[in-house]
């Protein structure tokens, strides 16, 4: 919980009494590797803050396995599309590793934007952040080169290699693992 808190803390001032809030509303999770956090078709109504491991987040497109993001320890993960439609989610979350989070019941959350509105200005700030990110991919996909989109994924995560599987890595990237292989070996 500290680490939630002190992630959040960067982001914004928080009173105590809204770190208490916030705690009050926050639960621990274990979970063990290559496990579901949420289920495909599944409404999201949890924000989770990654303290410790590697989570992603995948849907299936024609019965194929496609990543759309990994996370790492000092992440907030979220369904959006779902978190915020109400609607069930076409994507799940996994981890890759035995993995320690926090769990925020996403609507006491939002009750507490009234309350205290620092902890929506900063819910704010996680929000655009990951906004630029689904930006910045799109982008990547759309001007870079595979190989352009696997140095800069190895260049931000050079620690990926080690601990994700190389087919995930490959749905992330757009490509098949023949081609993320090619890549490698040209390296």
């Amino acid at each position: 919980m500290e680490k939630l808190l002190t992630f959040l803390r960067k982001l914004g001032p928080l009173s105590a009494e809204a770190t208490d809030a916030i705690a009050a509303i926050s639960r621990p999770v274990n979970i063990s590797r290559y496990k579901n956090l949420q289920q495909i078709g599944q409404t999201c109504q949890t924000i989770y803050f990654l303290e410790q491991g590697i989570a992603r987040i995948y849907y299936y497109k024609n019965d194929i396995d496609i990543t759309e993001g990994f996370y790492f320890e000092q992440s907030i993960i979220v369904r959006a599309e779902s978190l915020f439609t109400g609607k069930p989610s076409r994507k799940a979350i996994q981890v890759l590793e035995d993995s320690v989070l926090t769990a925020i019941d996403s609507s006491k959350f939002f009750a507490l934007f009234n309350t205290y509105p620092p902890i929506e200005r900063i819910f704010r700030k996680i929000i655009e952040t990951a906004y630029v990110e689904t930006i910045n991919r799109m982008e990547s996909i759309q001007f870079n080169t595979a190989e352009e989109r696997y140095q800069s994924l190895i260049k931000s995560n050079p620690h990926l290699l080690k601990k994700v599987p190389l087919k995930y890595i490959a749905s992330y990237l757009g490509i098949t693992q023949v081609s993320l292989s090619r890549i490698r070996a040209n390296q």
